[in-house]
């Protein structure tokens, strides 16, 4: 049984990954704020860092899946000091710190690393300065490492969805369009995630797309 440490397997796209996972065998630790193993805060990094290395006096990790992420879509000249710190923190800070904390371990099982970008990761929007800059981040990042590991045989790929139905959307001002195609549904990126970890090839990055695009503005008066 190989044992997988993620972040944000308690809702949407990551609670799809961790069940799907479970269910094909492999034992899933969790970290998060609720409905997890690990009890942390990802901003809290001090935190953070000392409860997995905690974790790790006592288990090997075949997999590590970083999927937390926060989003905001603003205006940059309006964001606050403590948002911009929030999602440098749990978009980029936490996964690279994570796998500073168990790349020695994913090197002796030769394991697996998995990012969860985005779409904007891989283009440019409106609103999203921030945003993306966290997860384009995070896709060089992941690009980078698959380069310094390979020799170790230790895998790593960049997943980057575009817009997925989740709760992720509900304290934006828009949302995945209901229509037919215009999304993506969580269970699409946790069966991707299948496929890559059980493949003897190297995905260092996928894309998914929705076929069509879609997307609904909210009424906020």
């Amino acid at each position: 049984m190989k044992n997988v440490l993620m972040s944000g397997g308690s809702s949407g796209i990551g609670k799809a990954i961790r069940q799907t996972l479970e269910e094909a065998g492999y034992l899933v630790t969790n970290i998060g704020r609720k409905e997890a193993q690990i009890i942390c805060d990802l901003k809290e990094l001090s935190s953070l860092e000392t409860l997995v290395r905690e974790w790790l006096k006592e288990n090997e990790v075949d997999v590590l899946i970083n999927c937390a992420g926060l989003g905001v879509f603003e205006p940059h000249e309006e964001l606050s000091t403590t948002k911009i710190q929030e999602l440098i923190a749990v978009n980029l800070t936490a996964p690279i710190l994570l796998t500073n904390l168990c790349l020695r371990s994913l090197k002796r099982t030769k394991g697996h690393i998995c990012n969860i970008t985005s779409i904007e990761a891989t283009k440019h929007s409106k609103f999203s300065a921030l945003y993306t800059a966290t997860k384009s981040g995070l896709r060089d990042f992941s690009l980078c490492l698959f380069e310094e590991s390979r020799r170790a045989e230790v895998k790593v790929t960049s997943i980057n969805p575009d817009m997925t139905k989740t709760a992720f959307f509900d304290n934006l001002k828009f949302e995945p369009s209901c229509e037919p195609n215009t999304h993506l549904l969580p269970d699409q990126i946790a069966q991707a995630i299948l496929f890559i970890l059980s493949n003897d090839a190297a995905i260092p990055d996928m894309t998914i797309r929705a076929p069509k695009f879609g997307i609904s503005k909210k009424n906020t008066l």
